[in-house]
């Protein structure tokens, strides 16, 4: 055997594994960077009421504050079609959808599927959430196309057919900031031990049985680790709670 050789063979190995394990080193601490949220976004009063209160966010705290227009939006001929469609041939499911692999899986059976976007936050064992989309981007929140499985197969369907209005002449204003929104929250609303996983920017929206046009401001949705969901509307800041879904200030 040719040790000299064989010795330079191992050398460069190790070198290799080093740079590899430094790679992965370098890697994880990028993600683990990315992942930690910039709580001096929150002020310290707010850090304080976390730390005394127990509570955890595992979600990025979103820095954008887009200037976006108040809407309205109507139930066509006021009915929530809230009738289970069934699929004439059952697709297959799996447990985690991207919006396009949904989109592609479905446009045969629901031509305008594209127009929604796939909440997996919201969704829950055995049926797929999805929602409407204001200008191609900001989901309305409470408006739901639910997607019904079994035994891996996407069988049947509710859409409830909305019209969204232009918002014409109506003022974009400037949303507030996540962190302002999730500091009324943590300070008033939040019970103690809470874990905050989902933070999002779209639309609520809520369901009538009317054919009139409803207001839809943006807000800012929050969701816990136990499923409840609050929301923070974007103009005034008050919030909604999850029980009541009263606004209160």
């Amino acid at each position: 055997m040719d040790w000299s050789r064989a010795k330079n063979v191992l050398i460069y190995a190790f070198l290799l594994l080093n740079l590899v394990l430094g790679y992965q080193l370098w890697n994880d601490l990028q993600e683990q960077a990315d992942s930690n949220l910039d709580f001096t976004s929150l002020e310290s009063n707010i850090q304080k009421a976390m730390d005394e209160k127990g509570i955890k966010i595992l979600a990025k705290i979103p820095g954008d504050t887009p200037a976006l227009p108040k809407i309205s939006y109507r139930f066509l001929d006021g009915d929530q079609n809230d009738r289970m469609i069934d699929l004439e041939s059952p697709v297959d499911s799996k447990l985690i959808f991207t919006s396009k692999e949904l989109v592609n899986a479905l446009k045969g059976s629901i031509p305008d599927i594209g127009e929604y976007r796939y909440d997996e936050a919201a969704s829950r064992a055995g049926e797929f959430i999805l929602h409407p989309l204001v200008d191609g981007k900001w989901p309305l929140f409470k408006i739901n196309l639910t997607l019904y499985y079994s035994e891996q197969k996407i069988i049947s369907y509710t859409q409830p057919k909305i019209e969204i209005s232009d918002p014409g002449d109506e003022k974009e204003q400037r949303v507030l900031s996540a962190s302002k929104a999730l500091g009324n929250l943590i300070e008033n609303f939040l019970p103690d031990g809470a874990v905050v996983t989902e933070i999002e920017l779209g639309y609520y929206g809520e369901v009538f049985n009317s054919d009139a046009h409803l207001p839809a401001s943006p807000a800012w949705r929050f969701i816990l680790e136990s499923g409840k969901e609050y929301y923070v509307q974007g103009i005034s800041g008050d919030v909604i709670s999850p029980n009541t879904e009263k606004a209160k200030e």
